[in-house]
């Protein structure tokens, strides 16, 4: 039994000697503490070109390169992305073979960059409220709350029906917020249109949740023009996408977040 110990202790001991003894000697500048040493862009390069070109490996090809920046991790670069009104953020390693979707968590905060970047990227830009009919015949919580908020979405977008999970978290906490739903029905969808029309015959939020878990609408028929306003209003504010939430002040929050990140969104 000793011989047997004394046998793996020897063998242990030679592994570490042998990686010890394949470590160059001298400084190991992707090791440094700061992960490197000086201004990285100084020797990488990521250009809008070089973007795009691995945009367009990932068949991502609709999508405009907004800018590029270092990420918070030295190492990889940080591209913000525009796809058709969806805001989006890329992660590129320096050699441009890797791509990361994020996102990238601070360990010593615990707060997550990549939503606070796409917070900030959402915030630029703004539409005119007041032109936003309400109430919407769907209302999100309390209709006399203080704080109301404009959803575009659609019945067959999963996204939204994720989004619309984290809405009602909001509403439980926040009786002073409201979310005022607009059907939104891409041409992506076919069937979102006459389901859309179904639920506003009916003025029935429960239809709406229905077809979010992917259960049968039932097909209903009337006389409004409640949906093709709804998209002419969203075309016109350059709104192209679905979930898309809009704020009294005008800013826009597009795609799937968190009920955390609609409570910041809406303050």
């Amino acid at each position: 039994m000793k011989r047997k110990v004394l046998l793996s202790g020897l063998v242990l001991f030679s592994a570490v000697l042998l990686v010890f003894a394949v470590i160059p000697r001298g400084p190991i500048r992707a090791f440094s503490p700061t992960g490197c040493e000086g201004d990285c862009s100084q020797c990488h390069r990521l250009n809008k070109e070089d973007a795009r070109g691995i945009l367009k490996s990932l068949k991502m090809v609709q999508a405009e390169v907004v800018n590029i920046q270092m990420s918070p991790i030295k190492g990889l670069w940080e591209v913000s992305l525009d796809d058709r009104g969806k805001k989006g953020l890329l992660y590129v390693d320096f050699s441009h073979k890797y791509v990361l979707p994020g996102p990238i968590i601070e360990v010593k905060t615990g707060s997550n960059k990549t939503l606070e970047k796409m917070g900030q990227m959402q915030e630029k830009k703004r539409v005119d409220f007041a032109r936003i009919p309400l109430p919407s015949p769907l209302v999100l919580g309390s209709p006399e709350a203080s704080k109301r908020i404009a959803v575009f979405t659609d019945p067959d977008c999963p996204f939204c029906g994720k989004l619309h999970a984290e809405l009602e978290k909001v509403v439980r906490e926040r009786k002073d917020v409201s979310f005022h739903i607009l059907l939104f029905p891409l041409a992506m969808h076919k069937d979102a249109y006459w389901k859309s029309k179904s639920i506003l015959c009916r003025r029935s939020l429960e239809m709406l949740e229905e077809a979010f878990d992917q259960k049968p609408v039932p097909r209903v028929d009337c006389d409004t023009q409640e949906i093709e306003a709804n998209i002419r209003l969203a075309q016109s504010l350059g709104i192209t996408g679905t979930p898309t939430l809009v704020a009294p002040d005008g800013r826009v929050l597009s795609g799937m977040v968190p009920a955390e990140q609609i409570v910041q969104f809406i303050q």
